[in-house]
């Protein structure tokens, strides 16, 4: 229990201060037993000894409704970094996979490092405990393939995520760690997957919003404020923040816990482990040394939560693209090809352009998981279909392909010189050109497409970023994936760069 709850905060000394248990803002759907406690006593069986409110969200997450059910079907943990979140997501885990028979549980982050650094911490935990390491199968450490597997088959499988990541997988549980980065389309690849599972749940972990990126935290978070005012609890959500209201500008001297963000009872209404793991003493350097809206937000949990409204569509707007659409379109030889990647290399896209009567027809050709599959399609296509370009960004996440892709141009046939003319490396002044022309080019409907999804996408969730003058394409919700925009903007430029020679028809080129 903490102090702040027990004494009135005038008479708490600075040095004495512990971190509230409690959340400011919460909601959660009733419930008539929960599985917390199992969770709680295997957690400590593996080493891993919960903080009062660490436990609190165990609780509350694994309420179970009179039938066994799930209470919630979402649960969110909004609290400052270094609190010890992580502890929850692992004791979570744990007993999805040695108590609750969860057949699939996935585990993702924004970051591929920080997905493999939870990985490592909870094989350190199921390895050094006798009970847990003797059901186990298997401990798959290939990189982009991290799992612990049991002998019974249940299954804990860590991701990156971005773009489709974790499409085809259908998990009974599935944690997103770094919730506020989450955007649309990372939620499109998962919620489908749950449709077919009984009693799914979905667990989200982060700090206060930053502006755009955290539009699903924003979301969860309106529904919590909203069931705050109503009185009455969201059915399907249970959602714990820890943070100060930024609106309150004073409390009563009796007043347990305070919001003015120079009182260090406002640090400790932020943050549980105040006491535990954090010192005032810290704190305060880190007050010295951020601004004061970074330390608002990084240690008092006051964030920046996005409407809907602000989410989509800031660039080009999506009533203009669609109207583009025309499912005919087939772009005409000569073809642009052009080839991009995530930073984060989960997914690649090769895209073409090429004329459609006064216009320039843009299409996905092909968008896949990883990277070692791209050099060799691209070869293909260029041996049949003999483009008049092929665009590498080498300033980009696909630079470092360049090298393999020169080689397998090579292995299939076309010379020294050939490879020399075909492929186009943009400088830095021509991608913001390629991402202007495309721009110009659907204000003036001079861009025809086939309307794919993926392109779609990437559209409504990317934004500018300065270059020079001008501006090229950058990622906004970060966990969208905007390689097939890229892609067809860097080929869309290449074509009218280069295609100088007489169509030949409008072959089908995939």
């Amino acid at each position: 229990m903490s102090l702040l709850d027990e004494r009135p905060a005038a008479s708490v000394a600075p040095e004495r201060v512990l971190g509230c248990q409690r959340p400011r803002v919460f909601t959660a759907p009733s419930y008539v037993s929960s599985a917390g406690q199992e969770a709680v006593e295997l957690a400590a069986a593996a080493g891993l000894i919960l903080d009062d409110w660490q436990k609190h969200a165990l609780h509350v997450g694994l309420g179970e409704r009179e039938d066994g059910s799930w209470s919630a079907f979402e649960v969110a943990i909004n609290v400052a970094r270094q609190n010890g979140k992580g502890a929850i997501i692992e004791a979570r885990e744990l007993w999805g996979l040695f108590v609750g028979g969860e057949r699939l549980i996935l585990h993702s982050a924004h970051e591929f490092k920080t997905s493999v650094e939870a990985f490592r911490r909870i094989v350190a935990l199921v390895t050094n405990t006798d009970s847990l390491r003797k059901r186990v199968k298997a401990v798959r450490r290939t990189t982009g393939e991290e799992a612990i597997e049991l002998l019974t088959g249940q299954r804990l499988r860590f991701l990156a995520r971005s773009g489709g990541s974790g499409r085809g997988f259908t998990g009974n549980a599935n944690m997103l760690d770094e919730d506020m980065i989450l955007g649309d389309d990372a939620m499109g690849a998962l919620m489908p997957t749950m449709a077919a599972v009984q009693d799914p749940q979905v667990w989200y972990f982060g700090s206060a919003g930053i502006g755009s990126p955290s539009m699903q935290l924003a979301r969860l978070r309106r529904r919590a404020l909203a069931a705050m005012e109503s009185g009455v609890p969201d059915p399907a959500l249970a959602y714990l923040e820890w943070s100060i209201d930024p609106h309150v500008k004073e409390c009563p001297p009796d007043c347990a816990a305070h919001d003015d963000p120079l009182s260090p009872l406002a640090v400790a209404k932020a943050n549980p482990a105040l006491g535990y793991r954090l010192t005032l003493e810290h704190t305060e350097r880190e007050r010295l040394t951020m601004s004061p809206e970074i330390f608002n937000r990084e240690r008092l949990g006051v964030g920046d939560y996005p409407s809907d409204a602000e989410d989509t569509w800031r660039v080009i707007d999506e009533a203009a693209w669609r109207a583009l659409a025309d499912g005919k379109a087939s772009p005409e030889s000569p073809v642009a090809f052009a080839l991009d990647t995530t930073p984060e290399r989960s997914h690649t896209a090769i895209c073409a352009a090429g004329s459609y009567g006064d216009a320039t027809c843009v299409e996905v050709v092909e968008h896949r998981p990883g990277t070692g599959w791209a050099p060799e399609r691209l070869a293909d296509l260029v041996v049949r279909w003999k483009p008049c370009a092929l665009v590498i960004d080498e300033g980009g996440p696909a630079g470092s392909l360049v090298p393999a892709v020169r080689k397998a141009l090579a292995d299939a046939g076309l010379t020294e010189q050939e490879i020399e003319d075909l492929i186009v490396i943009p400088k830095t002044r021509q991608v913001a050109a390629a991402a202007g022309q495309f721009f110009d080019g659907v204000a003036e409907q001079r861009i025809v497409h086939l309307d794919p999804p993926l392109l779609a996408t990437a559209l409504a969730g990317a934004d500018k970023r300065p270059i020079g003058d001008g501006w090229g394409w950058a990622r906004r919700g970060v966990s969208v994936d905007i390689s097939p925009l890229v892609g067809c903007t860097l080929a869309a430029w290449a074509h009218a760069e280069r295609a100088h020679v007489e169509p030949e028809g409008a072959p089908n080129l995939w």
